[in-house]
């Protein structure tokens, strides 16, 4: 079996008293949909965040490819391909969207924001900042003000803004909050094409999606995991549906 692109050993995080992260280990193979699962406060964001170096670990080890990231600065995580979208939309609302995309090409490159002026109008940045609009499919609103797009096309753009950093592994906190049905299924079809070309871990409450989408999953509960193999394992486990999914989630439903 080939070696995982991220791996994380042992991570533990506390603030103050609590344990967010407590002596988790997970593996995601390269070109795997990794969906994180669990309930509200079990530790998802703050594991994310250590994953990309917003938060750094009391204890453990992240391995992106085989090196040891533990303690690198995200700003090198993220040149060595560790992109992440938040949970609360994090965009330039007076940029439009394809400015907001080539600032972050730009940064990637490891340019000043203070020769932006100019560097708005550089061909290379606009040209992948094109592509990256394409690919979520925004293209015909490059040109609209962040502000002027609605709260699906936003996430959209978030995802075009890391994709733009030509990222390894892809972690996206809740790209379906706050989404419509109609929104939510357009997301979902685009993660499923996205997920052909970078590898991904997904944190997500909607369940309809996680089982859509999720090559593996595993499931945070008070900071530890629970739980973690295939979709159909995790449907049967009966700790995890105690849990977090609760016996009122008819399995069935998803397949």
């Amino acid at each position: 079996m080939a070696d995982p692109l991220l791996r994380v050993e042992n991570l533990v995080r506390r603030f103050g008293g609590i344990v967010a992260t407590d002596h988790v280990s997970l593996e995601v193979a390269r070109g795997e949909l990794h969906a994180i699962i669990g309930p509200n406060g079990a530790g998802k964001t703050t594991l994310i965040s250590q994953l990309t170096g917003q938060l750094l670990p009391h204890a453990g080890t992240i391995y992106l490819a085989g090196q040891d990231i533990t303690r690198v600065p995200a700003w090198r995580r993220s040149a060595l391909g560790l992109a992440r979208s938040f949970q609360i939309t994090s965009l330039l609302p007076d940029f439009t969207a394809i400015d907001n995309v080539a600032l972050a090409a730009q940064a990637h490159d490891g340019h000043s924001f203070r020769f932006w002026g100019n560097a708005r109008k550089e061909s290379g940045l606009r040209a992948t900042a094109f592509a990256a609009l394409q690919r979520v499919g925004l293209v015909e609103r490059a040109n609209t003000l962040v502000s002027k797009l609605s709260h699906g096309e936003q996430r959209e753009l978030e995802l075009a803004v890391a994709l733009a950093t030509s990222p390894q592994v892809l972690l996206l906190d809740e790209p379906m909050a706050g989404l419509g049905i109609t929104e939510s299924s357009r997301m979902v079809k685009l993660l499923q094409e996205l997920r052909r070309e970078v590898t991904i871990v997904l944190v997500e409450h909607d369940m309809d999606a996680v089982f859509a989408l999720a090559d593996r999953i595993s499931v945070l509960v008070y900071g530890r995991v629970i739980a973690s193999g295939a979709p159909s394992e995790i449907r049967q486990n009966e700790e995890v549906k105690r849990a977090y999914l609760g016996e009122q989630h008819a399995v069935t439903r998803h397949g």
